[in-house]
């Protein structure tokens, strides 16, 4: 069953949170500066992804600090550590629940990460590219809730123009879903068109 709440990114954080309270491990803190960097991770990478979905990007620590962080409008004191990432990419969008299983965490290096017991927070950031891949990042931080990975002015001067991440109070982008909506789009035109010719078969046999 998929998860909806208007932003996948957040779909994804309940993911990670039931996957981690079945283990018997505590759930972890939605933070939108987490989200923010993991957004603009995905942002750097997604044309970076092989035709059979292997992420062939690695930023450089120091982007963190000096490149996501600030875009982000992260506040340099409260910068924690981050304790660990999941990036994915894939062809095509596809909605959280399969994301999760079949682009994020497929193999046991991926669950072992999810499953660290040194992670507090988590941020989900997700971005796709016309004609490209989609690209998902997840960043996990051993930080304090609401002391780490603090947004300015609580993130509102973010011009968010591509993609989602989690514990944003914008949108996703309408970018996401594209795919989804043009798809839905050409089966109701060709829906239409078969029943045209199934109404009016003497007419599209004289065309």
């Amino acid at each position: 069953m998929l998860l909806i709440s208007g932003d996948p990114a957040n779909d994804l954080v309940d993911i990670i949170n039931k996957n981690r309270t079945s283990q018997k491990l505590p759930q972890l803190n939605d933070s939108p500066g987490l989200g923010c960097m993991a957004l603009q991770y995905a942002e750097l990478c997604k044309g970076n992804c092989t035709s059979n979905g292997v992420v062939n990007c690695k930023p450089p620590e120091d982007d963190f600090t000096e490149v996501f962080g600030p875009n982000c409008g992260v506040e340099l004191p409260t910068f924690g550590t981050i304790t660990g990432h999941i990036v994915g990419c894939q062809p095509k969008y596809l909605e959280p629940s399969p994301a999760f299983s079949h682009v994020l965490v497929k193999d046991s290096k991926a669950l072992s990460i999810l499953r660290n017991k040194s992670h507090t927070e988590v941020g989900v950031g997700l971005v796709g590219a016309h004609k490209s891949s989609f690209f998902w990042c997840i960043l996990f931080s051993n930080g304090k809730t609401n002391s780490t990975f603090v947004l300015e002015d609580n993130g509102k001067g973010i011009k968010q123009k591509k993609g989602c991440f989690s514990g944003s109070t914008s949108p996703c982008s309408n970018g996401q879903r594209i795919p989804v909506f043009l798809n839905n789009v050409m089966a109701l035109v060709l829906l239409h068109f078969s029943l045209l010719q199934h109404w009016y078969p003497t007419w599209f046999a004289m065309m």
